[in-house]
């Protein structure tokens, strides 16, 4: 038999009763695997089953149930309209959705739960409605963890699918990619080697669960090492101080939040790591943390369809703008044009994900001829191998009068501005130069001139924006990344 997936619930015993910490409610590893136990059982055979992805223990209890019983997870997130939940359920054909004491009301457009078999008992998905309306046929499972089961079955095969994720491209709707047993055991393996991360430690966030920062690393992660897991219900200040953790995982935004909290930031002076991922982490929150916390923060980097790739590591050199060096059994290179000193990052390794569900020639298209993963992102790599990156090639790569520019680096260089609070550049069409470089900023006091003049006397000169937009705020996303295609016109 092959080891299990999560390594630490195969052995129960002597558990403690707060292994497990979920928005202030805790379990053991034990009555964990007794509930996840009674899921399995119910949901055996189904072909695949979505769990509305709230911050509860629930989740976590659906999650594991279905991966005992070898039924790959769709992690729905628990805001997503009704548009974007159909198109999830009825794309992925979840014949289930798992929820907490409260999902069966906030399901909204679901079917009544019925019998709680396997997936004999809830049916096929029906037809779709013409033109794809209607709401997905699916019927709604809460998850009681008052049940137990003792789940006897076997260890699914590493082959077999654990995750469909959903990630949004620059056209289209979701795609789900599929993510193999292996490629998440291969990923935590690897990055508990890098971080030095065992039984020991006790992680500490408040990610969402419905991502591969919250939910695979952040989740799973805890259960395969063996450490202790505090999930703070939201990734407040306050909350990772009062949390006492040894590890802790974070976005940008919630580092710039601590940060922006000296009490909260020195309080996980005591902690071990810091590590933060998901969007580049802007060279002076690396500062701030550093100055009031004492730790250099880890950066890694990964994307949904290949996991985590790049780290900086526990006993390693940590730098500002820096994603480290590939995990053990990752290889990558950058495909740059003759002379350029950055291109598109391509990547080959164990962590990679199957392919886009249903989709082929998507599938097909991610990857060069010789079987890489085109990551379409713009990435540097030093001489000793740390790997920089600078965006997507989508939106950050500028090519301005000639030179091929980063975005990435014009926006640290603005946040080195202590009057900017937020930076997002892009580049806009220009008749001379085929494109502008253009700066949207959140900032007090200080001019569009001032601005220019200050990345001037910072990078080279043909790097500095040629425009200057001033905003409130930012558009993001649920993990902190700006959304530039939401950006006013330049």
């Amino acid at each position: 038999m092959s080891a299990p997936l999560l390594t630490s619930l195969a052995e129960p015993d002597g558990d403690r009763p707060d292994a497990l910490t979920v928005a202030g409610r805790s379990c053991s590893r034990e009555a964990l695997l007794g509930a996840a136990g009674a899921v399995a059982a119910r949901i055996a055979g189904a072909p695949v089953v979505a769990v509305r992805a709230t911050p509860t223990v629930e989740t976590v209890t659906a999650v594991v149930g279905a991966l005992l019983a070898g039924v790959p997870v769709v992690p729905v997130p628990p805001d997503s309209g009704p548009a974007e939940r159909d198109h999830i359920l009825r794309d992925s054909k979840a014949a289930l959705l798992l929820t907490g004491p409260q999902g069966a009301a906030d399901a909204g457009r679901q079917a009544p739960a019925g019998p709680a078999g396997g997936a004999g008992s809830a049916g096929a998905p029906g037809p779709a409605a013409p033109g794809g309306a209607g709401p997905a046929p699916v019927e709604t499972v809460p998850v009681d963890l008052a049940e137990r089961a003792a789940w006897t079955g076997p260890e699914p095969d590493p082959k077999a699918t654990a995750f469909i994720l959903y990630t949004s491209g620059t056209t289209g709707a979701p795609k789900g990619a599929l993510i193999s047993r292996r490629a998440v055991a291969a990923d935590l393996d690897a990055l508990a080697e890098a971080w030095a991360w065992t039984a020991e430690d006790t992680l500490v966030h408040g990610l969402p669960l419905f991502h591969v920062h919250g939910l695979v690393l952040g989740v799973l992660g805890a259960l395969r090492t063996g450490s202790r897991l505090v999930h703070t219900g939201r990734p407040t200040p306050a909350a990772y101080a009062e949390a006492g953790g040894s590890l802790y995982f974070g976005v940008p935004t919630v580092w710039h939040r601590v940060t922006q909290d000296p009490d909260a930031a020195r309080a996980l002076s005591a902690a071990r790591l810091l590590v933060s991922g998901s969007a580049p982490l802007p060279a002076p929150v690396f500062r701030d943390l550093e100055l009031l916390t004492g730790h250099r923060p880890v950066e890694r980097y990964g994307m949904t369809e290949t996991l985590i790739t790049l780290s900086t590591r526990a006993d390693g050199e940590r730098r500002p703008g820096y994603v480290g060096t590939p995990l053990s059994g990752i290889r990558t290179r950058v495909a740059a044009e003759e002379g350029a000193e950055i291109g598109e990052l391509q990547l080959t390794g164990p962590t990679l994900f199957d392919g886009y569900l249903g989709r082929p020639e998507a599938t097909t298209g991610s990857y060069t001829e010789d079987g890489w993963f085109r990551t379409g992102d713009i990435a540097a790599i030093e001489p000793d191998g740390f790997h920089r990156i600078v965006g997507r090639a989508s939106t950050d790569l500028i090519k301005s009068g000639g030179y091929r520019i980063g975005a990435g680096e014009v926006e640290n260089a603005l946040l080195d501005h202590p009057a900017v609070r937020e930076a997002a550049v892009v580049g806009a069409p220009h008749e001379d130069l085929g494109q502008q470089i253009v700066a949207y900023v959140v900032a007090d006091g200080v001019s569009e001139a001032e601005l220019i003049d200050f990345v001037a006397g910072q990078l080279s000169v043909h790097k500095r924006p040629r425009k200057v937009r001033f905003l409130d705020a930012l558009p993001r996303n649920a993990m902190g990344k700006p959304q530039k295609k939401l950006l006013p016109p330049a």
